[in-house]
């Protein structure tokens, strides 16, 4: 089997596709709401200056995916795979949000489940970066079963240092969380 950071995910309800150039303004329709900035280390991002950075380095990381609703093809959020660590066969999972509309309907266990089974073929370990004031998102990791593993000042793309919670989980536990 091929390896790609990008591939085209799918279950029931929700499709991964390959992020392109062409999905700005739609992309930026879900994110210009700033209530789903709240909690992110980067509050400013629902303002199009400030997503047009984002947008870049989604589309540098070449990993970034838009989240759409397979029944309706509404947009609903991003999400990305990134910092691919050949030695150390880890790879990291960020850059995620949905608008609010998607909230509560279990859209990121569903999506993170898809690039979970994905990339385990691949990889032993996938790593999380989670801003340390994001609440939801830290709450959205330990239901998943991540291991919490300490705090790292992260600079995202073309933004300052922010102080994330590091997440981690492994291929075995993964494997056996699914049985």
């Amino acid at each position: 089997m091929n390896f790609s950071v990008q591939p085209t995910l799918e279950n029931e309800t929700i499709s991964l596709v390959p992020l392109e150039k062409h999905d700005f303004e739609e992309l930026f329709d879900v994110a210009s709401d700033p209530t789903v900035w709240e909690q992110h280390p980067n509050k400013e991002r629902y303002k199009r200056e400030v997503f047009e950075n984002f947008f870049q380095g989604a589309m540098e990381s070449k990993g970034a995916f838009l989240v759409l609703d397979k029944g309706t093809e509404e947009v609903l959020g991003s999400t990305r795979f990134y910092d691919y660590d050949e030695k150390n066969k880890s790879i990291l999972i960020g850059y995620t949000f949905y608008g609010t509309s998607s909230w509560g309907k279990n859209i990121n266990s569903g999506v993170k489940k898809l690039m979970l089974d994905y990339i385990f073929q691949f990889v032993e370990t996938v790593i999380f970066h989670v801003g340390k004031t994001n609440i939801r998102s830290i709450k959205a990791m330990e239901r998943l079963g991540a291991e919490n593993v300490g705090e790292e000042e992260v600079a995202y793309f073309g933004e300052d240092p922010k102080i994330n919670v590091v997440f981690k989980i492994q291929k075995e536990s993964w494997k056996l969380k699914l049985h």
